[in-house]
């Protein structure tokens, strides 16, 4: 990756992946894709390729990334979804052109109509429309950490994963927790 930008967080569902690109939501913020060529980076890395990104395009990224962890935040809590949200993520889906294409080792490619950033964002939008109508197998939840809460697709056998990210946010909270006790045992 470019240096001086944090590292992309990637997953295995495009959509909570993409709202992935602003992290520690509840705490110091960290926003992967700071500028045009950032998004660009992304997409590339999330078999996304684009030609371009104008700052515009990067606003219109930033508000699907948010309406979609709205969105997907609201499922997982089984709140109603926010009205707003489920407009931008519709009008991104609608607004792209990509198909599907099956690759000879029978994998799933999506081929954007051309490389423009809005038919990438279709891609990512009509991934979110998926999973938050609760069409594939698995839930949507919320990271346990205090300060990500990020909203993340479980597909693990028993659907109890608490983590977004059991290398990064996981990670974070046992250490923090045996630290406590290595406190509490000395003190």
């Amino acid at each position: 990756m470019r240096a001086g930008f944090p590292e992309f967080r990637l997953g295995s569902v495009l959509a909570t992946s993409f709202t992935a690109t602003l992290t520690e939501r509840c705490g110091d913020s960290v926003e992967r894709i700071p500028t045009p060529q950032r998004l660009v980076d992304w997409l590339a890395v999330s078999g996304l390729a684009v030609d371009s990104c104008t700052a515009a395009q990067l606003d219109l990224a930033r508000e699907l990334r948010e309406s979609i962890h709205a969105a997907a935040t609201a499922a997982a809590v089984q709140e109603p979804l926010p009205v707003s949200a489920i407009q931008v993520i519709n009008d991104r889906s609608v607004d792209g052109r990509a198909a599907a294409v099956l690759t000879s080792e029978g994998k799933r490619e999506w081929r954007l109509g051309s490389a423009r950033v809005e038919d990438a964002l279709g891609v990512i939008a009509a991934d979110a429309v998926s999973i938050i109508a609760g069409e594939r197998d698995g839930r949507l939840a919320l990271c346990a950490s205090p300060t990500c809460r990020a909203a993340f697709f479980d597909t693990s056998q028993s659907r109890t994963r608490k983590w977004c990210d059991m290398n990064t946010c996981g990670n974070r909270q046992k250490k923090a927790r045996f630290n406590a006790k290595q406190r509490e045992k000395s003190g």
